[in-house]
């Protein structure tokens, strides 16, 4: 089959394409431009690209159209394609047709974590050979790439590892090959505003958390929550839903909608909300490797797990994981901590990308509040000495408003710096705007001291004069930054 995409270039876009691409498909593209990482990486992987959005590049004429979500309902090419009568789909259900069909998918779901903990699964069910599928937005340091075809393997087996409430159904139930997908709740293409996660058929879905976000396309928080609604409703009644007991929101919503068994987890500090957690970790030390904690199944322990990743959070990830993994698909405990102790990361998730003079420069994706707090508690556990430089870009569309202006002075309660960059978004209206000269003032108060510089170039000066050995800086934005990574690390050099 020819399979031609409109805007290819994007993360998952091009993700796609490279997997189908591997599955014998013939796959061509257009964007605008092909920049590293994914435009090199789309050569790599032999498909042929077109630049710029032109009705010519459908000649020969294609058996499928996957149309981005970027493209606007005026792009001369998608507009081409569903004029002229050509078959054309999202990225979405372009996925599920051509290959979740014949595979058991586990569906990643949540306002926060979600890459991490996909990529988690995926890695956990590589080490018990099931040779699982997977489309991550993201790049995995086990893998060399983010997307991986299902290559068959023995069938897995959901377990009752853990027990259950009367009311619950358990047993067994021998699943398809695992693939893993990352499920995000943002829409799918102008012609199908729905969210992407609905898409993908899950058997075996994890929630990890639910606070408002993408308020440029979810109004308010109700609006938010009915695609976490609608995405639980499509869990089946023989498959499995994991959530996070730690979470109001998300114990609310899980039991207002779920039809699937729930195999809740957290961490034995986190206020459970009256849930009984199958899957309980505590934790049990930090140090420059990582983190470990206690393990928990159905009351049961189980031994201690290392995680070479700092933060609660990421050990909330990895419960969710290990639930999904061992439940859903018959992984043992054992095999999966092991493999567990080996999970590399992924890029832009605490990334170490510079250590220069004794500073270290670490990358991170966090964009909202929360993720702010959490990543910077994680850096401060793996680094308890020296100054932690809390550098911070709002850049979406939800960071650069005012929706979560009060979460921020204690997002950066563990940074011992802070320093602001402008807004990454100049076309939102000042009366939405995120007012940073107040949340100077917010955060100064807390003790925390603040600057809000005007300029990358004025960001890295203040790193080069005041950073001294023994200092940690995380950059923190789900953008690049103005290419700040590398400028840094040249100019502290």
């Amino acid at each position: 089959m020819h399979v031609h995409f409109i805007a290819v270039a994007g993360t998952g876009m091009g993700s796609l394409a490279g997997l189908l691409q591997s599955a014998g498909h013939r796959v061509t593209g257009s964007d605008v431009a092909f920049y590293p990482p994914m435009g090199p990486a789309l050569k790599r992987w032999g498909i042929e690209l077109h630049e710029g959005f032109r009705p010519e590049h459908l000649n020969p004429a294609p058996d499928l159209v996957v149309v981005g979500n970027v493209c606007r309902r005026d792009n001369p090419e998608a507009r081409a394609a569903i004029d002229g009568g050509l078959k054309y789909v999202h990225m979405c259900d372009a996925l599920a047709e051509l290959v979740l069909k014949h595979t058991a998918p586990l569906v990643v779901a949540g306002t926060h974590g979600k890459t991490t903990t996909s990529t988690m699964c995926a890695w956990l069910l590589e080490q018990a050979e099931l040779k699982p599928g997977f489309l991550i937005g993201g790049v995995p340091k086990n893998f060399d790439r983010g997307w991986q075809l299902p290559r068959g393997g023995r069938g897995g087996r959901g377990l009752p590892l853990v027990q259950r409430g009367a009311d619950e159904r358990s047993g067994a139930r021998l699943r398809a090959t695992p693939f893993v997908v990352e499920g995000d709740e943002y829409d799918t293409a102008f012609f199908e505003k729905t969210p992407k996660c609905w898409h993908y058929r899950p058997e075996v879905a994890i929630i990890t958390s639910l606070e408002h976000d993408h308020i440029d396309i979810y109004p308010d928080e109700q609006a938010y929550r009915a695609a976490f609604e609608g995405f639980i409703q499509r869990v089946p009644e023989d498959g499995l839903l994991v959530a996070y007991a730690g979470d109001a929101a998300v114990v609310e919503v899980v039991k207002a909608h779920a039809r699937a068994p729930i195999s809740w987890y957290a961490l034995d500090r986190d206020d459970h909300f009256g849930q009984a957690v199958h899957w309980m970790g505590a934790p049990a030390g930090h140090d420059t490797t990582g983190q470990s904690f206690d393990l928990f199944a159905g009351g049961v322990a189980t031994g201690r797990v290392a995680l070479p990743m700092s933060g609660d959070h990421n050990a909330r990830n990895a419960l969710g994981a290990l639930a999904a993994v061992c439940e859903g698909y018959g992984v043992s405990i054992d095999v999966a901590t092991n493999a567990l102790a080996r999970f590399e990361g992924i890029a832009r998730r605490q990334e170490l990308v510079a250590e220069v003079r004794g500073i270290r420069v670490y990358d991170d994706f966090a964009h909202h509040p929360t993720a702010v707090r959490e990543t910077l508690g994680g850096l401060r556990h793996r680094h308890p000495t020296g100054t932690l430089w809390a550098v911070y870009e709002p850049r979406t569309a939800t960071a650069c408003r005012k929706l979560h202006q009060a979460a921020y002075a204690a997002a950066f309660a563990d940074a011992d710096q802070v320093v602001l960059a402008p807004l990454g978004r100049s076309n939102i209206p000042e009366e939405e705007r995120l007012d940073t000269t107040n949340l100077v003032s917010t955060i100064s108060e807390s003790g925390v001291p603040v600057m809000a510089a005007e300029s990358i170039e004025a960001i890295i000066d203040r790193l080069v004069n005041d950073t001294k050995p023994g200092d940690t800086v995380a950059l923190l934005s789900n953008g690049s930054f103005g290419g700040i990574h590398q400028r840094l690390a040249d100019a502290l050099a």
